[in-house]
């Protein structure tokens, strides 16, 4: 199986499975020397584990990491980083009604199809449990860029949005609340419709935005490395992502040129900021905004017609623990992925300076 790795520079892999032993990682490309905090590491791990809420899976995992390599003195060495999280509450039972047949909008059928094989407890290692992996390399990469600020949130639950803009909003009060929203309010209405929907059985997608600010100016490049291409690819590899938007986005066709056009200021910075912090694929200095829309959670409560191996038509019903809405916990998913991207743009603009 290919495709286990991302970046150029800071280079992560991961490996693991739902329901194996451990998920983990090696991120090769760290630059020797960067001072670690591993709390701070812990904790991102702790924003995205299940469990936490009564709006989240609850599935108990403890997600702490061990570091097996690439660490002295609390200080990267410049090798690789090898770390590994320990799966320990495991349910595989409640996926053996799965094993021969495949749950609609899961990776289940193509799966077989591709590779002849499949892990059916939990998807294996289509399971959004491996992002775990991801949220460790993030963090590492936000200490690697210490002056840039990476902040997510939800900013839609199905109907319900938050319709204020995010230089309105206090990024401290995004986890204030279980669904990780920063406007109270708005929070609040979010979770009640979640719980609702929850004891439905069903579930319910929604939008999670990104801002990125403190960018320097000059990373990305203008043809296929563009710095927003490469922010939609990382945001696109995660589970249950169905799309991605930057600046102005869809609402830019709306507009005519002589509106859209971000005038300068003296400085270089701009008016406004419809480009979303990029330009010609280089970012420009100025905040790097985005949303990333993913929906409904595809495991539901709820009886279902499906296919099984032989083809044949078959009703089952979904078991388990499974998030009811997964943008709550996918906030530091998001981050994460937004990390890995400025890292490796940060190495690679500083490898084309020496």
């Amino acid at each position: 199986m290919a495709g286990n790795t991302f970046g150029q520079i800071f280079r992560l892999t991961t490996f693991g499975e739902s329901h194996g032993k451990a998920i983990g990682g090696v991120i090769d490309g760290c630059p020797a020397g960067l001072e670690l905090d591993l709390t701070k590491i812990q904790s991102e791990l702790d924003r995205r584990k299940p469990g936490q809420s009564a709006i989240v899976t609850q599935r108990k995992e403890p997600d702490t990491v061990e570091f097996f390599s690439g660490l002295f003195e609390g200080k990267t060495t410049g090798t690789p980083i090898g770390f590994a999280i320990h799966n320990t509450n495991q349910k595989s039972k409640d996926y053996s009604h799965i094993k021969d047949s495949y749950r609609p909008s899961h990776a289940d059928y193509v799966y077989d199809k591709k590779y002849g094989f499949r892990d059916y407890r939990g998807g294996g290692r289509s399971s959004a449990r491996e992002t775990a992996s991801r949220v460790v390399a993030g963090a590492i990469a936000k200490q690697l860029l210490s002056e840039v600020s990476i902040n997510a949130f939800v900013s839609q639950v199905g109907e319900i949005k938050l319709d204020r803009n995010y230089s309105e909003l206090d990024f401290s009060q995004i986890e204030s609340n279980p669904v990780r929203c920063p406007d109270p309010d708005t929070a609040l209405r979010m979770e009640e419709y979640i719980k609702k929907i929850k004891k439905q059985g069903d579930t319910i997608g929604g939008v999670i935005t990104g801002v990125i600010q403190n960018v320097p100016i000059g990373l990305g490049e203008p043809v296929f490395d563009k710095l927003h291409a490469k922010l939609g690819a990382a945001m696109l590899s995660i589970n249950a992502v169905k799309g991605f938007e930057y600046g102005s986005g869809f609402d830019g066709v709306l507009m005519k040129g002589s509106e859209h056009n971000d005038s300068f200021n003296s400085d270089g910075t701009t008016t406004t900021n419809r480009s979303g912090g990029v330009q010609g694929g280089i970012s420009n200095g100025m905040d790097i905004y985005f949303n990333v829309a993913f929906k409904p959670v595809a495991t539901v409560l709820q009886a279902y017609e499906t296919i099984n191996k032989e083809g044949e038509k078959v009703t089952t019903q979904g078991k388990g623990r499974h998030d009811p809405c997964v943008v709550p916990r996918a906030v530091p998913i998001v981050e994460a992925m937004a990390a890995l991207v400025m890292a490796d743009y940060y190495l690679l603009a500083r490898t084309n300076k020496m």
